[in-house]
């Protein structure tokens, strides 16, 4: 049992946003029936490293995600949808603008059919304007964005980040809020929706800090210039032995104790005055400080009852072990259909009374086809009017 039981999702998405969107749905205990291609497979099933038969990270996209094999170019696959949409909730996919309004299952159509349903599309540049058939990957919507514009050294290319940031935080959890909100407005009105997430409009709103600036004052943000970008102290410094920390002490009581546990008066000075020359000095200073000393050394200065927003810049394996991410139990174990369990990250919100929920690892295409035919009386060899054994 979960916060969303008794929420029945048809996700017809592959690759990570909807994938993502849908894991964290059914985490919360909603029945998600993943819609799968028999002939065209998700790259990531096979995205290394493997676990058995498909890639860790499907297992992880996909847990408690049962698995329908359909070939929706068939008009048979088609009235299997027709059939399971008068039971289901929600709808998600993320094929290109046009693609399923041409396979048959658009909004249009299986709204005819249960009037209640939430149907969600997810793609990089939303349902209108010019390039709603262009193709895109994260990059590109940061990109268009203008977000990667000021995301960068000065005269230094932007970096790809280490996580898919648009992916995640402009389809996925815009998708789960979206969802959200349409299960609200149902349960008041009675009255279903359609959602048009467009990974580059949330991107965009993104701006919140800095573009505010340039919309009323035409104060361009600009990469290693604002207080948030590394043009002032906030920013990663580099130790002895080539690690890093991460030092976020903006309010003047946690520099004061950054300054304090340091232990540089000249650091101080600088650290109190608004003057831009000694703030970029402070800067400069402070760089030359975490060269003198390893980070592991820094680690133990920086520990214990330290309260001033400076932390290490872990590794994968370093954040898996730290105290903090084991006590908010950040790990899960897992059962695999086929035997055995594997490790996985959990799901992150915590709720009082109804914890997440988690059924099995993800599974191959088709592994309950069987189960939902079963479920909704429905015979292939019937509707083909094949009556053999």
């Amino acid at each position: 049992m979960g916060i969303l039981t008794g929420l029945k999702i048809l996700d017809f998405s592959t690759l990570l946003p909807g994938p993502f969107a849908t894991m964290m749905l059914a985490d919360m205990g909603a029945d998600v029936l993943k819609v799968e291609s028999p002939h065209r497979e998700d790259m990531v099933k096979h995205l290394p490293p493997m676990d058995g038969e498909v890639s860790a990270t499907f297992a992880h996209l996909h847990r408690s995600k049962r698995s329908l094999a359909l070939d929706l170019k068939t008009e048979e696959a088609k009235e299997v949808v027709y059939q399971l949409v008068k039971e289901y909730d929600i709808v998600i996919e993320q094929f290109r603008p046009g693609v399923v309004d041409r396979m048959g299952i658009g909004y249009e159509k299986l709204k005819e059919i249960n009037p209640r349903i939430i149907y969600c599309s997810i793609s990089g540049y939303g349902q209108t304007g010019p390039y709603r058939d262009r193709a895109g990957h994260d990059i590109n919507y940061l990109s268009l964005a203008g977000v990667a514009g000021y995301s960068s050294r000065k005269k230094e290319a932007p970096v790809p980040a280490g996580i898919q940031v648009a992916d995640l935080a402009g389809g996925s959890m815009s998708a789960v809020i979206g969802i959200l909100a349409a299960v609200y407005h149902r349960e008041r009105t009675g009255e279903g929706q359609y959602i048009d997430i467009s990974i580059t409009d949330v991107v965009f709103a993104l701006n919140a800090v800095y573009g505010p600036g340039y919309l009323i004052g035409e104060i361009e943000p600009e990469p290693e210039s604002l207080l948030l970008n590394g043009g002032y102290f906030y920013d990663y410094y580099e130790t002895k032995d080539q690690r890093y920390f991460s030092v976020g002490s903006l309010e003047p009581q946690f520099q004061a104790r950054l300054c304090e546990r340091i232990g540089d008066d000249r650091l101080r000075s600088l650290g109190s005055s608004r003057r831009i020359e000694d703030q970029r000095a402070f800067k400069t200073r402070l760089a030359e400080k975490f060269q003198l000393k390893d980070f592991a050394e820094w680690v133990t200065i920086f520990g214990g009852d330290f309260d001033g927003c400076v932390e290490p810049v872990l590794k994968f394996s370093e954040a898996v072990q730290h105290p903090h991410i084991k006590a908010r139990e950040l790990l899960v174990t897992i059962t695999k259909p086929e035997g055995g369990t594997q490790q996985q990250i959990a799901f992150p919100i915590k709720f009082s009374t109804q914890p997440a929920a988690y059924r099995f690892t993800g599974v191959q295409t088709g592994t309950h086809t069987e189960e939902v035919f079963k479920e909704i009386g429905f015979d292939p060899r019937k509707d083909r009017g094949d009556e053999r054994e």
